[in-house]
């Protein structure tokens, strides 16, 4: 899961307002934040002496807000597209698009339902055919938005245009292993 923002939360935190003397990081720092025990005194100066005696058993813990989800569809590029899709032993949906498609907006809110219904079981991508287009002209993309299903590396299916979920739930169960 990548992490938009970790904070070490006091007994006066609540997850709406982080207090201010803490410190925020960013997902590079995510690897960083993975302590072996408590207290966290390495990465922030917290002092339980100056907590109120109620808190004093106090200890600190993370507030994580997930940016993107493990089950979130994946944008792939070039350089991503074999690690991916290609090489990824789960079967792959790959969603070819471009900001400025009407229909491809219409069906992005499909494709991230999918994702999260079929997570652990299931692996979905997106290419945008504006900064990828060799991976679109490898494949014959010639509409947008198009559908390909791949299993064991090899393309099993095509579907082109803004179709409804059950076509593509119809489609992806034939490949599932369930």
């Amino acid at each position: 899961m990548a992490l938009e923002t970790c904070t070490i939360a006091t007994p006066t935190t609540r997850p709406s307002s982080i207090h201010p003397q803490y410190h925020h990081h960013s997902s590079k720092d995510k690897l960083k934040l993975l302590p072996s025990k408590w207290p966290f005194s390495n990465m922030v100066s917290i002092s339980h002496s100056k907590l109120p005696r109620s808190t004093s058993n106090f200890k600190p813990r993370f507030i994580c807000q997930a940016k993107n989800a493990v089950d979130a569809v994946v944008a792939v590029t070039d350089e991503s597209w074999n690690s991916a899709v290609i090489s990824n032993e789960a079967p792959v949906l790959v969603e070819f698009w471009a900001p400025w498609c009407g229909p491809c907006r219409m069906i992005a809110p499909v494709i991230d339902e999918l994702a999260k219904e079929y997570a652990g079981k299931l692996a979905c991508c997106k290419v945008n055919t504006d900064e990828c287009p060799n991976i679109a002209s490898k494949y014959g993309i010639r509409s947008i938005p198009t559908v390909l299903v791949f299993k064991d590396g090899e393309r099993k299916e095509c579907i082109v245009g803004a179709v409804p979920k059950s076509t593509l739930c119809d489609t992806l169960e034939k490949y599932l292993q369930i």
